[in-house]
């Protein structure tokens, strides 16, 4: 589980962004909140996502290994 960026509650790791429902809201609005949920899903599905991360995927920890 990974937390809201803003107000720490607990938001589920498949999430495409970093903060909760409540929160994103608050924040952008509902109408630009659910435009910013959908292109960040799209580009999921498009292996566009987490392009540049530097993080490991269970890909890349294979070949290390």
């Amino acid at each position: 589980m990974k937390s809201c960026i803003y107000c720490k509650v607990d938001v589920a790791d498949e999430s495409v962004i970093d903060f909760c429902d409540r929160c994103g809201e608050g924040v952008f609005g509902r109408k630009m909140l659910e435009a910013i949920k959908e292109n960040m899903e799209k580009a999921e599905r498009t292996g566009n996502l987490n392009q540049g991360s530097i993080s490991f995927s269970k890909d890349t920890q294979e070949l290390k290994d």
